[in-house]
């Protein structure tokens, strides 16, 4: 009876992965593109380029992303309604990907960092000996470089949402945990309904966490 009840968590729960891998995957392509242009801000000459990214990414971690979602799926129509435009969501998936994304992209902010700093400034050096510009030595030399650097710490960050997207129920996002809510909620057996929930994301993030591993290994051997 146990276990029946179990794996009935299990399968509800699963039936949020879509959901779940789809908002985190694009949530973190988002932040990448994002991240990679804050990075460059940061690292500008230009004082205020730097000020509006640091700004940004310090108001982004620190901020809760449930709160994020909250703002975003709710707040943002209220606020347009207030204007008297009658709008809402269409679907509660789209804030739900801009909220990811846009909170994803703090973090990557630093991780893109991080891979453009650990380039040898050689490289640049070299790249405009041989008659590119600036601009053209980072598309073409640096950029390429640090990506391979932060392919490991990108891995983490799409784990690391995958977990975090489980706020998003309470913003009436369907996710895993949202699925896990409404079988408790019609079973009143929470117990099973969230420990089927836990496996779902154990599955999935053990499994993506293995693989960063053995990509991170492969990569130091080459």
């Amino acid at each position: 009876m146990f276990f029946s009840k179990l794996w009935e968590g299990f399968a509800t729960a699963f039936r949020g992965v879509p959901t779940t891998m789809g908002v985190s995957a694009v949530a973190v392509l988002i932040g990448l593109v994002l991240g990679l242009l804050l990075a460059l801000m940061r690292l500008s000459r230009f004082r205020v380029l730097r000020g509006l990214a640091t700004l940004y990414i310090d108001i982004v971690r620190g901020t809760p992303l449930m709160v994020q979602a909250l703002i975003a799926a709710y707040g943002i129509p209220v606020l347009v309604q207030s204007m008297g435009v009658q709008w809402k969501w269409p679907h509660l998936v789209i804030p739900a990907l801009l909220c990811c994304g846009l909170n994803s992209a703090a973090y990557m902010a630093e991780i893109v960092r991080g891979g453009l700093t650990a380039v040898d400034k050689g490289q640049m050096e070299a790249a405009q000996c041989l008659g590119m510009t600036h601009h053209q030595a980072m598309r073409l030399v640096i950029i390429p470089q640090a990506l391979r650097l932060i392919l490991p710490p990108l891995g983490n960050e799409f784990v690391t949402m995958i977990k975090e997207t489980a706020v998003l129920s309470v913003a009436g996002v369907t996710e895993i945990t949202r699925e896990g809510t409404l079988l408790s909620a019609r079973t009143f057996d929470f117990f099973t309904a969230y420990v089927g929930v836990a496996l779902v994301y154990l599955v999935f993030t053990i499994t993506i966490s293995k693989l960063v591993l053995y990509m991170e290994r492969r990569l130091k051997m080459e």
